[in-house]
């Protein structure tokens, strides 16, 4: 038996011989999708700090959302990158828990924001009247604040319980450490932790239902004005987009860890365990930047601003 307390590190599984073979191109790949998700993001952010005419809930919500793109792949991209560079993979026992620990917060605080957008749009269109009442910019940023308070503190109950599980073994099948791979390795009952894992994830799904019912609201509203319809389509379509995103990703990630087969290649279940750190921070960003006509001016005269200063210089 070995005691928690005691472990040191432990061995990811994930990097088998037949991806070694391709670490090179693995390593460009993996390089290129993280400089890609640091400049949507960053500019992003960027953009809405440098525009007071984006300094709106909306746009206030949507950086929120950048900026935890940015917190959770970097949890997971630079020692994904060192472990393809090396021989070894291998993570503190410490390490390992910190990543878990950002890793599902970002996923939780993706579900949190993405609720928060989704309330926004329905006051906007269903409530226009009430609006700006409603949704003052005090209260953007002090319901930004929740939405990740809540999940650090979601989380840092479930990592107190998984950090006070005796392991007999040291070794995760994975490229980075999740709560379940390591409850994996428990030498006793791990029900308890199970039912509290189950909660969170129910009570993270849960927000797809409260956003369901809020775009039912949403539609009644668009059928009765062509003002309704093209608010709709700006803005709630590509909201709709990167829930379905975040959502799949994640819901696949969790339930193959736990029911997946043993006969699938290592190399499908990396794939499985990374998309919702791929997919869902770079495509928030270009949805967004693409749809929202805002952004996008907003972006085009930040261009045209560059353009003429480099030609001044």
């Amino acid at each position: 038996m070995i005691n928690a307390t005691i472990l040191n590190a432990f061995s990811l599984l994930g990097l088998n011989d037949m991806t070694t073979k391709h670490r090179a191109t693995l390593f460009s790949l993996a390089v290129l999708c993280y400089v890609v998700i640091l400049l949507v993001n960053g500019s992003l952010i960027v953009l809405i700090i440098l525009d007071e005419k984006l300094h709106e809930p909306m746009y206030i919500f949507l950086g929120n959302l950048c900026i935890n793109s940015l917190y959770g792949t970097a949890a997971f991209y630079p020692k994904f990158l060192s472990d393809l560079l090396s021989n070894t993979h291998v993570i503190s026992y410490t390490g390992c828990l910190l990543q878990v620990f950002v890793i599902y917060s970002y996923a939780a605080t993706d579900f949190s924001v993405l609720t928060l957008m989704a309330y926004d749009r329905y006051v906007a269109i269903c409530r226009p009247l009430e609006y700006h009442s409603v949704m003052t910019k005090h209260r953007a940023v002090l319901l930004v604040f929740f939405s990740r308070l809540v999940p650090l503190l979601c989380q840092t109950v479930v990592m107190t319980m998984t950090s006070t599980v005796e392991l007999c073994g040291s070794h995760i099948e994975k490229l980075y450490c999740d709560n379940w791979s390591i409850l994996k390795l428990s030498c006793s009952s791990i029900t308890t932790n199970n039912i509290v894992g189950f909660i969170m994830i129910f009570f993270y799904f849960g927000h797809d239902l409260f956003i369901v019912c809020s775009y039912v609201q949403l539609v009644k509203s668009v059928l009765k004005s062509r003002e309704c319809r093209r608010k709709f389509m700006q803005t709630c379509v590509p909201h709709l987009l990167c829930l379905l995103t975040i959502s799949v990703a994640l819901l696949f990630d969790l339930m193959y860890a736990r029911y997946g087969s043993s006969s699938v290649s290592q190399s499908v279940k990396d794939f499985m365990g990374i998309q919702f750190l791929m997919i869902p921070p770079v495509l928030n960003p270009i949805i967004y930047g693409l749809q929202l006509t805002q952004v996008r001016n907003s972006l085009l005269s930040l261009c045209k601003v560059s353009k003429q200063v480099r030609g001044l210089g």
